[in-house]
């Protein structure tokens, strides 16, 4: 029986993994799947009501890490999870995306000779000042299996001189967590709970220490999303540490009557909304995603990308951090003027299979 661990530790790890537990299941007589969740995301509502609605089991391990600096973070996750290894004796160790826990389950694995699986790997804003960047680029480095989602990643890989034989295009996961959750998502009720009308509102989410770490700059954005509720409701889930920064510098009676706030939701909840929304308005990575399947409509407040498929083919409008600009931007899209994406290569909601297929004929055979 070989054993296989995989790390998690925020949301969008989450949802990369749960589909790729789902399919090894085809092979539990020959692999044990066993995940372990480093705590990097400790607030209950930002974790296990995810875990409970991706219909995960619960983690095998919990390293319970909590908040910190990247360093700290990092260096708590590779101490524990070092411990883990060391009893376990894996014969591989799979990490998604690029938190802190990706790079520091890697480096751990690396260390102790133990193979490597990156999910998603390749992706590059060749922004280094973003700390995904680097968990990123130093991940796929020191990686045995780099799992990628669109055709940029695999060029990225080539560029840096890793070897083609590690490499595998096999779709996106994330996708494959909405396709499989669709039927449900669409059985949500939030819209009718928050009386929206279906196209005629705005969700608008935001995280990134860029945008809401500086005083000046998170009230420059909560102007922003004030002067886009003129023209639409605005839903916006605040994610904790915007919140936690709202409160600091005391902008938490700034938001205009027509902002709909809510704390953090699960992600059935999210989705439907972002199914539902005319436009959304983000600096995330995987909303990018999510909204070029769903054919939605998103303006990206960030000066680079790594996931450029979404406004090469998708319905991705990569605007900047130039709040005006977003303005405008959101106010040409609310009065029509959109883009017809089309669905990328290989977001059919299968990619986990093929990922899986991969690892089981690597190692068991």
């Amino acid at each position: 029986m070989k054993k296989i661990i995989s790390v998690v530790g925020a949301r969008p790890n989450f949802i990369k993994i749960a589909p790729i537990h789902r399919s090894f299941q085809k092979y539990n007589e020959d692999i044990s799947h066993m995940i372990c969740h480093t705590g990097q995301h400790f607030d209950a509502k930002m974790s296990k009501i995810f875990f409970d609605e991706l219909q995960m089991p619960k983690p095998h391990f919990y390293l319970g890490i909590g908040g910190g600096s990247h360093a700290v973070q990092t260096a708590r996750i590779m101490i524990e999870f070092e411990k883990i290894l060391l009893n376990e004796k894996p014969d591989l160790v799979m990490v998604p995306g690029d938190v802190n826990s990706t790079l520091a389950a890697s480096l751990v694995a690396a260390k102790l000779h133990i193979p490597v699986a990156h999910v998603e790997a390749g992706l590059r804003s060749f922004d280094r000042r973003m700390p995904e960047e680097v968990n990123r680029v130093l991940t796929d480095e020191i990686s045995d299996y780099l799992f990628v989602t669109e055709k940029s990643g695999s060029a990225n890989l080539k560029n840096e001189g890793i070897d083609s034989s590690k490499v595998y295009f096999t779709g996106n996961v994330m996708i494959d967590s909405l396709v499989n959750f669709l039927p449900i998502i669409n059985n949500s009720t939030i819209t009718d709970k928050l009386l929206l009308d279906q196209g005629k509102f705005v969700l608008a989410t935001f995280h990134r220490p860029s945008n809401v770490d500086e005083e000046e700059n998170l009230s420059q954005l909560i102007d922003t999303i004030n002067e886009i509720s003129t023209e639409r409701k605005v839903v916006f889930p605040i994610h904790p540490r915007t919140r936690n920064n709202i409160d600091k510098f005391g902008l938490s009676g700034k938001l205009g009557k027509n902002v709909i706030i809510l704390d953090p939701i699960g992600y059935i909840d999210f989705l439907s909304l972002t199914k539902k929304a005319e436009l959304v308005v983000t600096d995330s990575g995987g909303i990018q995603e999510e909204t070029t399947f769903l054919g939605i409509q998103c303006i990206t407040v960030r000066d680079s990308t790594e996931r450029p498929i979404t406004s090469e083919i998708g319905t991705n409008h990569m605007i900047g951090t130039d709040f005006q600009k977003v303005v405008v931007a959101a106010k040409l899209i609310l009065g029509g003027r959109i883009k017809n994406g089309r669905i990328p290569e290989l977001w059919d909601g299968k990619a986990s299979e093929r990922i899986v297929e991969i690892v089981y004929k690597s190692i068991c055979k």
